[in-house]
């Protein structure tokens, strides 16, 4: 009976917090696997809800970042660009071209982008693609057929179909 109440308090903590700015918890982002692997299970649902606030308050998406490195879309303005998301009318279909917040060496299946214009893309197939890491790449994110949308890093020729989730 425990953990048919730690799993109820668990979604409507992740409600919750999904209805608060676009916040994505850990349940919602991470696998079953990789959130059994980290040990979260175990975790009680207050525990799990400090987590979830820390990494909310403290993630790189809400850090506040020097203008001198936010591209020509600021996240204020982000929130205006619908483009990708589900509710985007098909009005604009330019591309999208940011930068990648931190290090990155490259996808494998489940990968989440954070650009600097505040957009959040995750991977939405399972192709993998491997670099050797490096920081802040800049990313185009071009649309395709049937509303799909393809992240390509400057200066690679790989590329990954992606959806928008904020």
């Amino acid at each position: 009976m425990r953990p048919i109440l730690i799993l109820m308090i668990s979604a409507f903590t992740t409600i919750a917090f999904a209805a608060d700015e676009g916040f994505s918890s850990l349940e919602e982002q991470m696998t079953g696997r990789e959130y059994s692997a980290a040990g979260l299970h175990k975790l009680s649902a207050e525990e799990l809800n400090a987590l979830n606030q820390w990494i909310r308050k403290n993630s790189l998406g809400t850090l506040a970042m020097p203008s001198s490195e936010v591209g020509a879309t600021t996240p204020a303005t982000a929130e205006k660009d619908r483009r990708g998301l589900p509710s985007d009318p098909g009005d604009d279909e330019q591309p999208i071209v940011s930068r990648l917040i931190g290090r990155f060496d490259g996808w494998d299946g489940q990968t989440v982008f954070k650009l600097e214009n505040g957009m959040i893309w995750v991977q939405a197939d399972k192709v993998k693609f491997f670099v050797r890491e490096i920081e802040n790449p800049e990313v185009t994110i071009k649309p395709g057929i049937f509303s799909a949308w393809y992240l390509t890093i400057d200066g690679y020729n790989s590329k990954c179909k992606v959806r928008r989730i904020q």
